[in-house]
C-alpha cells in the first residue's frame, strides 16, 4: 500500500484512528521535530505537517486530535537510551560529554522551540522531560552508581549530586553566553577542567 493510500479516510463505521505504519508515523514525527527546530513551536501547524508529509489534514487529526498531542508524540518518539561503560567513572563522564555534544545543537533547538509552550501545556512538558531530560539524568546517575560501586568515589561525596545539573547547565547556557552550541570538544574540556577535579579524579 502506498503512503497516500494509507492516508485515505476510512469507511464509515471504521475506527477513527487511521492505520498508519510505524515507518509512516515516524515520517510525521520527523517532520514535526524538523519544523520545531527550524521554525519554532508557534509556526508548526497541522497544515504544514500535512503538506510536508503529503497527507491529508484529516489523517493527522484522526491520529492526533491537536497540535500539542502530535508534538508530544513526536518528542516521545525522539526518546533514546544510552549505554556508556568504559570501565571508569572518568572515562564514562568523558564519553557522556562527547555523546551529549554530538546532539547538542539538535536537542538545544528543541528545548528553545518549546521554552514558551511547554510550561503552558502539562502534556508537552511531560513529553519534553521524557524525551530529552530524564534519559540523560538516568544515564548519568547510572554512571555515578557504577563509579561508587567500583570505589572510585565515596557515595557521600557532595559533588556527585551536582553532576547532572552541571552537564545540563553547560549544554543549555553556552548558546546564550557565547552564541555557540556545546560541542563534544567543549564538553570534554569542561568535564576535565571542572567535573573531574571536583570528584578527585584525573
Amino acid at each position: 500500500m502506498t503512503p497516500q493510500a494509507a492516508d485515505r479516510p476510512e469507511p464509515l463505521g471504521a475506527s477513527r484512528r487511521s492505520k498508519i505504519t510505524p515507518e509512516r508515523e515516524q515520517e510525521f514525527y520527523d517532520a514535526v521535530l524538523e519544523q520545531l527546530r527550524e521554525c519554532g513551536y508557534d509556526s508548526v501547524t497541522m497544515e504544514g505537517i500535512a503538506a510536508d508529509t503529503r497527507c491529508s489534514k484529516s489523517t493527522l487529526y484522526r491520529q492526533w486530535k491537536t497540535k500539542p498531542q502530535l508534538v508530544a508524540a513526536a518528542l516521545r518518539s525522539h526518546r533514546r537510551t544510552r549505554c556508556i561503560d568504559t570501565g571508569s567513572l572518568a572515562g564514562d563522564l568523558r564519553e557522556a560529554a562527547r555523546a551529549a555534544g554530538e546532539l547538542s545543537g539538535r536537542d538545544t533547538k528543541l528545548l528553545q522551540a518549546l521554552a514558551h509552550a511547554a510550561p503552558q501545556d502539562p502534556e508537552l512538558q511531560r513529553a519534553l522531560r521524557e524525551a530529552l531530560v530524564e534519559p540523560e539524568i538516568a544515564a548519568l546517575k547510572e554512571i555515578i552508581r557504577r563509579g561508587v560501586e567500583r570505589g572510585e568515589v565515596p557515595a557521600d561525596l557532595p559533588a556527585l549530586e551536582y553532576i547532572p545539573a552541571q552537564m545540563f547547565g553547560v549544554l543549555r547556557v553556552r548558546p546564550v553566553l557565547e552564541g555557540e552550541y556545546a560541542d563534544p570538544d567543549y564538553l570534554v574540556r569542561f568535564v576535565e577542567a571542572a567535573l573531574l577535579p571536583a570528584l578527585g579524579l584525573t
